[in-house]
Order: structure tokens, then sequence, then C-alpha cells
């Protein structure tokens, strides 16, 4: 009896999953973007998106402008527009495998010392392996925090803050 009243659960469970259609599944937008819109023609309504190139020279260190990754306020995402910075500096890096970088997160000055660090590191790492991702072997890059110790900008303005949340990378 007990295993009657099993497989008719089961044979009620799965006829249940079966009528579920997955064709018309809703799907909420939270990038902010109109979905609605196409972006272009092939786009598949993904709206376009404005990506900076940098142009390098393979034998040529970036100057300091295009080696420094910003960040959101306690984030370690990579913002989209830095992924061009990131990928020319992997281009350089993989030209010449002599050379290798220091990646330096740091932070603003709100947090403490220890979660300072941790989030700095975070940074660092995620550069890291976003150059890794490019092809930029493990033993050319080394990520290191310096937490919020060394800020680029004095201050407590927003703005301020906004220069100290960042990613350099330092050619050695």
């Amino acid at each position: 009896m007990k295993h009657l009243v099993l497989v008719a659960s089961l044979a009620v469970l799965l006829s249940a999953c079966s009528s579920t259609k997955l064709d018309n599944v809703p799907v909420e937008d939270k990038s902010g973007s109109n979905m609605a819109q196409p972006g272009g023609p092939g786009t598949g309504g993904v709206p376009e998106r404005n990506v900076t190139t940098v142009a390098t020279n393979p034998n040529k260190v970036p100057d300091v402008a295009n080696r420094v990754v910003y960040f959101d306020y306690d984030s370690y995402a990579i913002r989209p527009e830095f992924q061009a910075l990131i990928e020319t500096n992997a281009k350089l890096l993989k030209a010449d495998k002599s050379k290798k970088v220091a990646i330096e997160g740091h932070t603003d000055e709100r947090g403490g010392r220890e979660y300072n660090l941790a989030l700095g590191q975070k940074r660092a790492e995620a550069v890291k392996r976003a150059m890794g991702l490019q092809g930029v072997t493990e033993n050319q890059l080394e990520a290191v925090s310096f937490g919020k110790e060394k800020p680029a900008v004095a201050g407590s303005t927003e703005d301020a803050m906004a220069k100290n949340r960042r990613a350099e990378i330092s050619y050695r």
C-alpha cells in the first residue's frame, strides 16, 4: 500500500512539472535599460553600449591614466568601461613575458582597517583574474592590497573617495 501511495504521489508531482511552460518565463530587467527597444539590428534587444578602445604600443607601458581601474562604493566588480583598459595591459604583458605587474587594490577612507584591506585585495584579485582570462600568465601577476592606507586624493568628498576606490596596475 505504501508503494502505491508513493507512486501516485510521484506521478502527481511529475505531471505538475510537465505543465510548466518555459517559453513564457517572466524576466525582470534590473539593468535599468529598456529591453523593449532594440539596440539595433542583430543585438537581440540588448541596448548598445559605448566601449572606449585604448590604443597601445606593444613595447610601451601605458601611462598612469590607462593603468587605474575604478570601483563603485563597497564593490569589487569591474565596471564595463574598464574592460578595454584591462585588455590593453593584458596584450602588453602577453607580448613581453618578462614584464610583471603588481595590481594594487585601494579603498576609500570609510570602513575599518581589516575590512578595507580585504576589499582592496578583492579588487586587486578581480583585475588579476580578468587579466588571466585575457591570457596573461599567473607568474606575471601579483595582487596586493593597501586598503585605505595610500589614498590617491586627500579629502572626504564623494569625488575624492571615488578616486581612491581603485586598483592600480604597477609595472615592475
